[in-house]
């Protein structure tokens, strides 16, 4: 099925490695052009990307600072001339139980995601609006349902959700979709050097109706739908992307 989404240009937040990196090939797959935006490691995934074809930038980028996310941004257009498609993926966790959390742990958690999130999409459908076309796909997770020691990732996955269906109802006027992709526990690099990745996976593996975990390529195949023309009428969803583990 030809998702018609080739030239179209995607920033990708939090994009050199992991579920980004595999969502930014996947676009580059399709034929979109790709912003590959991230703290660190992004010249290089771009680089990795223009070397098997594909048409992609580097933008070393801080989600939780504006200006740095209107440098994104204007990196996109004056790149590509413009953004038609964003993924707010930037984050990552800081698991604890409540009473070893500290304020620094909450903040940063929740500013990436969550801030991140805001900024980014502040800035990007900017563009969108002005040309009528738009594809936004935040990133949460099965943890919006609530993970114990995850307070902050929970909070934050679950705010996604909220803020995904309010830019919906903003946004849909001006021809712009925004949706939410919930993974369930991915296979990626940062889970497998959890110290206890075999317990983690077995436990996982016990409780989902499709007994495996999630591939980053499952994440990617999703996010590349709802960027699509195909995904006209779909707005304001979560797309749980979990095996069927809720």
């Amino acid at each position: 099925m030809d998702l018609e989404i080739s030239g179209r240009t995607a920033i990708v937040t939090g994009a050199a490695r992991g579920i980004g990196a595999a969502i930014a090939q996947r676009l580059v797959a399709e034929g979109a052009n790709v912003v590959i935006a991230d703290l660190k490691g992004a010249a290089e995934q771009a680089e990795a990307l223009v070397k098997i074809g594909g048409k992609a930038v580097a933008a070393e980028t801080d989600v939780t600072d504006a200006a740095s996310v209107d440098g994104m941004v204007a990196t996109a257009t004056a790149t590509f001339g413009g953004v038609d498609i964003l993924v707010n993926n930037a984050g990552f966790t800081r698991d604890m139980r409540i009473g070893k959390m500290q304020e620094s742990d909450w903040d940063a958690v929740v500013d990436v995601i969550l801030k991140g999130a805001f900024l980014c999409t502040k800035a990007a459908s900017a563009v969108m609006t002005d040309r009528g076309w738009g594809r936004i796909v935040n990133i949460s997770s099965r943890a919006h349902l609530g993970n114990p020691g995850q307070a902050n990732y929970s909070a934050a996955k679950a705010g996604i959700l909220g803020f995904t269906r309010a830019m919906a109802l903003e946004l849909g006027r001006f021809g712009v979709t925004v949706n939410a992709v919930a993974p369930g526990i991915i296979d990626t690099d940062a889970v497998r050097n959890l110290g206890h990745f075999e317990k983690v996976k077995e436990a996982a593996v016990k409780i989902t109706p499709i007994p495996r975990l999630g591939s980053v390529d499952d994440i990617a195949d999703a996010v590349a739908f709802l960027s699509s023309k195909r995904a006209a009428y779909i707005t304001g969803e979560v797309l749980h992307v979990t095996g069927g583990r809720y």
